[in-house]
């Protein structure tokens, strides 16, 4: 049996109990976290004007698209479709609220509606921007876009924002093919001692942008939307 057709398997054998515990674990997370949620986002409405939730459309699984949640951290007169490390000053758009929520990662919270509505799972590659082609094409190679994307995954506690491309692709690829009840359980609470130490944040990071098109250059680093924030891109 080569490894290609034992990873579909695993695949098909464990995503009815990941589907299941995603919707239990989401589900409990809305009602556990909601008072911390609504003094965010009264937090969010007192610091700026301007929504609370930030809506970008990124890949999902089989490269279908969706709108990815998050709290608003930057002013709504930032450019937009521009990402982070772009701006000539990116610190004069990020609000005093907005730069605790991306310290804390709190920023990400809502996503725990994306979540429950099987847009994303706990645990996946992180969703890539709909036009990040390079990150997209890299993920191809390791069947990467096949499953569903996550809140965080191998990559992120890997390096975060300082993996170049084909680095950051290659740990997706090696979470699909160690897909499973134990490296989630790995991933999930290795989260939590990244987020504390902060590992691999790096606000803005490198990129390109060519024509209209966003991208990120392959062997350059990710930015801060995933991670970059395209006006509000991470």
């Amino acid at each position: 049996m080569t490894t290609a057709t034992q990873t579909d398997k695993r695949i098909r054998r464990y995503t009815p109990l990941k589907r299941t515990l995603d919707i239990l674990l989401s589900g409990i997370g809305i009602l556990v976290l909601s008072p911390i949620l609504l003094i965010l986002c009264i937090a969010i409405k007192l610091d700026s004007p301007g929504p609370v939730l930030f809506r970008q459309k990124r890949v999902g699984i089989h490269k279908t698209h969706f709108q990815i949640y998050k709290f608003r951290t930057m002013r709504t007169d930032t450019p937009k479709d521009m990402p982070t490390h772009m701006l000539s000053n990116p610190e004069q758009y990020i609000t005093h609220t907005g730069r605790f929520l991306r310290k804390t990662s709190l920023d990400e919270l809502p996503q725990i509606f994306n979540i429950f509505k099987g847009d994303m799972s706990i645990v996946g590659p992180r969703p890539a921007l709909w036009n990040q082609y390079d990150l997209i094409a890299e993920r191809d190679k390791y069947g990467a876009n096949d499953i569903l994307p996550g809140l965080t995954g191998w990559a992120q506690i890997n390096g975060r924002d300082e993996l170049e491309i084909p680095v950051k692709a290659k740990l997706d690829g090696d979470y699909v093919k160690k897909y499973g009840f134990a490296m989630d359980l790995r991933c999930f609470f290795g989260t939590f001692v990244s987020v504390l130490r902060q590992d691999g944040v790096v606000e803005g990071g490198t990129g390109s942008m060519e024509g209209s098109k966003m991208s990120t250059k392959v062997g350059t680093k990710s930015s801060k939307a995933e991670v970059g924030e395209s006006s509000d891109n991470k």
